[in-house]
């Protein structure tokens, strides 16, 4: 479980493929604190860690990624050079500074607008039909693993909804969202508690 704060950058170093693929990332963390067998979010995607070394402030890990991750993520991410938002699992007492976050990605967005607006940037994504009601005014939804708040959610007449989304400045220094562009593609999850909720709501309409 996780809580969509990021704690640091990191960049894939090496890629080896397998009957899976087999990541090697590079990140300004401590090694000792980063456990084999233990869950770890790369942009929003929980992996398993399988191996790790480096010193305090200059760590690596590597991560199995299946073909189904590939298949449900930003094309090209698994690639050489690739930076990514990483965040370890929760901790118990560890402050829950974001939302509930699981590290499992229901849909790839698109980023329509991109937009400064003071200080901070409006970004605007699109997402496809079968996100759409699951996505609020207000409530929370993790972007390439950063938990965010949605300001605003325009439904389009093909049935995807345009959401907008504030990134202040901090956000887009600590994470990869302060490169995001018109056109990019970006990992989405889903609020878990609206997805209970869309359940409920489904099944009191079929009773």
């Amino acid at each position: 479980m996780f809580t969509g704060i990021v704690t640091a950058i990191g960049t894939i170093t090496r890629i080896e493929k397998r009957g899976d693929l087999r990541a090697r990332i590079a990140a300004p963390l401590d090694p000792a604190r980063i456990d084999i067998g233990a869950s770890i979010a790369c942009s929003g995607v929980c992996l398993t860690v399988v191996d790790r070394g480096g010193s305090a402030g200059d760590a690596w890990f590597d991560v199995d990624v299946s073909g189904e991750t590939v298949s449900r993520t930003v094309f090209g991410m698994w690639e050489e050079g690739r930076a990514l938002n990483i965040e370890p699992s929760l901790r118990l007492g560890d402050e829950l500074g974001g939302h509930i976050v699981t590290g499992h990605v229901d849909a790839v967005g698109e980023v329509v607008k991109v937009k400064e607006e003071g200080d901070s940037w409006l970004v605007v994504i699109r997402a496809l039909p079968n996100m759409a009601p699951f996505i609020a005014e207000k409530g929370s939804i993790t972007v390439n693993g950063v938990s965010l708040t949605v300001n605003d959610v325009r439904d389009q007449p093909d049935r995807t909804c345009d959401f907008a989304l504030n990134i202040i400045p901090h956000t887009s220094e600590v994470t990869t969202l302060g490169d995001l562009k018109e056109g990019d593609q970006v990992n989405l999850e889903i609020d878990v508690l609206a997805r209970y909720l869309k359940r409920m709501q489904g099944l009191a309409a079929a009773g």
